[in-house]
């Protein structure tokens, strides 16, 4: 029997190295502006500003507070996912699912995941999200990995606006040599320094790149279908295309990259978008230039200086030593054999526009005083959120867009679920009643389901398919407070006495504010029950104080029921 020969071979990756390393000079300058965001980030931005030598440079931290503020609001509004079928046979499955995948982000240490992310979208103005499948999970049966990508490290195709339409993808990451040849002994004798060129971290530790390899995984789509690759130097380590259990298939049955990238001001052009170093660091840069003319000024005020004739003889070690009580002079001491020299103090128009500057940083980052904390001396708690949430409208839009991407990364969990859970797994999840129960769940009922003949048709195949639904879960003090609040002023106004239901539901409708719904649900369902009470007790209501339940057919039937009691109960 012939053997079935290999599609990808050395040749073909020569091919895709000339490919990366257009892709590589192409995101030149978005590497530059990364790199050099990072140190501005860790306020060593003064080693991207010197012009020249100087012994004063002040580094404020005014735009690192307000990247660690949009920081803090991302963290206060963390997503979490629900998931609701397109169909209504597949509501079961949408539940277990809304269980399942918390539980799967949990063992991904997600949270941290997104942390990461949003630091190095604040900073570099584009985050991406890895979502892969890891064979060695598990001991060898497989889970979902989600990890932070370095963009530096990521490499596409020029002139795209969305990630999936690159013709390729390349993902290169430096390994040690050592720890590659023992999971590829066939790599013995074939590596040496890295083949391909990546940018780098200014660290602050030595990072030794030496006896490293630079690992490609090599990622494009062929006749609809996602194909992989990993090589190194011209050696394939793995081709899906050359294991008969993909070639046909593909590598994942999505068809999508990947990758998930959440840009935070998107840019035409490019799939990456620029963050609040970029808007902020020209204020930045001088109000740190103002600082050090202000600093400067200081010193050479505070330190006065002497002009000193040469032939003054006088002892300049003695005048500059501010312990001793006498200077010896040879000779006669003129009025000019020593002269002050007349510093200049700044005139206040300076101090002006440097608080200027500062307040355009804080503007141009959306960082004003209420975004921070700031109260103007008010103290409730509702007064505060409300102005909180009037100042932090950059924020919400910016949480907005990472939601769209965190809905990509589940429906990519979602996907890969699908195709890789065949072995049923146990998971602890949340019951209805808040307590814990344990369930075995693999992808059965996520997978094509045929729907049978019908006059002698065959009605095909059909596959679940789900939407996302992203709540945040607003983790702030002082929206918890307020929602405390205001539901104990819906205590106070009777809002839960089933008499007064009807003026409740009437006024809730004309509300707005979160989890209306369930309330106005509650509302209805205390006068359902009261009214079944009354009925049950053979109680006459009087109907001036009887709740109204709405003009629903369920709610008619209750109202003649009662109608019915009362009618039976009334005297002959």
């Amino acid at each position: 029997m012939q053997a079935i020969q290999d599609v990808i071979t050395s040749e073909q990756v020569q091919q895709a190295r000339q490919v990366l390393e257009r892709y590589r000079q192409g995101k030149a300058n978005l590497e530059r502006r990364v790199v050099e965001n990072e140190q501005w980030y860790k306020l060593r931005h003064w080693e991207c500003m010197r012009s020249r030598t100087t012994s004063v440079e002040p580094a404020s931290g005014w735009l690192f507070n307000a990247i660690a503020n949009k920081h803090a609001d991302a963290m206060d509004n963390f997503p979490s996912a629900v998931i609701l079928p397109r169909e209504e046979s597949d509501q079961a499955e949408a539940e277990m699912l809304s269980a399942i995948i918390p539980v799967v982000l949990q063992q991904n240490d997600f949270e941290e995941v997104y942390d990461r992310v949003w630091d190095y979208k604040l900073k570099a103005g584009t985050g991406i999200y890895g979502v892969f499948w890891d064979g060695s999970k598990l001991g060898g049966l497989g889970d979902i990995a989600i990890r932070k990508v370095d963009i530096i490290n990521l490499f596409w195709e020029s002139g795209i606006t969305d990630i999936q339409q690159s013709r390729n993808l390349f993902h290169v990451e430096l390994r040690d040599n050592d720890l590659l040849v023992q999971e590829y002994p066939e790599l013995q004798d074939k590596l040496g320094e890295a083949t391909v060129d990546l940018s780098r971290y200014v660290y602050d530790d030595n990072v030794d790149c030496n006896g490293k390899t630079a690992v490609v995984d090599w990622y494009y789509k062929q006749g609809g279908r996602l194909h992989y690759c990993k090589f190194v130097g011209d050696t394939v380590l793995y081709a899906s295309q050359n294991d008969p259990r993909y070639r046909e298939r593909g590598w994942y049955d999505h068809g999508l990259y990947p990758f998930v990238f959440d840009p935070l001001f998107s840019v035409e052009g490019t799939p990456c978008g620029f963050g609040y170093i970029d808007v902020g660091k020209s204020a930045q840069e001088y109000i740190d230039r103002g600082n050090q003319a202000i600093m400067q000024n200081m010193l050479v005020n505070a330190r006065p200086r002497h002009f000193i004739r040469t032939d003054g003889e006088v002892n300049e070690e003695e005048y500059a030593d501010l312990s001793r009580d006498f200077i010896h002079v040879q000779g006669n001491l003129g009025q000019d054999s020593i002269l002050p020299v007349q510093t200049k103090p700044l005139n206040d128009i300076y101090i002006t526009v440097l608080n200027n500057k500062i307040d355009e940083l804080k503007e141009v980052t959306g960082n004003r005083d209420v975004s921070t904390g700031g109260t103007a001396g008010v103290t409730a708690a509702s007064a505060i959120a409300a102005m909180q949430e009037a100042g932090s409208k950059l924020s919400r839009d910016n949480n907005k867009a990472a939601f769209r991407a965190y809905r990509k990364v589940v429906l990519m969990v979602i996907e890969l679920i699908r195709q890789f859970y065949d072995a049923p797994r146990c998971f602890r999840i949340l019951g209805s009643n808040g307590g814990t129960r344990f369930v075995r769940y693999s992808n059965e009922s996520l997978l094509p389901r045929h729907l049978g003949m019908d006059f002698g048709q065959d009605l095909g195949y059909r596959t679940p398919l789900f939407d996302i639904e992203v709540v945040a879960q607003k983790q702030s003090p002082y929206s918890r407070l307020s929602q405390n609040e205001l539901a104990l002023q819906f205590f106070g106004a009777g809002f839960f006495d089933p008499r007064l239901a009807q003026q409740a539901l009437q006024c809730l409708q004309m509300m707005d504010f979160d989890r209306k719904q369930f309330v106005m649900e509650q509302v209805a369902e205390n006068a359902r029950s009261y009214a079944q009470t009354m009925a049950a007790q053979g109680i006459a209501l009087d109907p001036k104080r009887t709740p109204s339940l709405g003009g629903s057919s369920e709610n008619r039937g209750v109202q003649k029921s009662r109608q019915r009691v009362a009618d039976s109960t009334s005297p002959v």
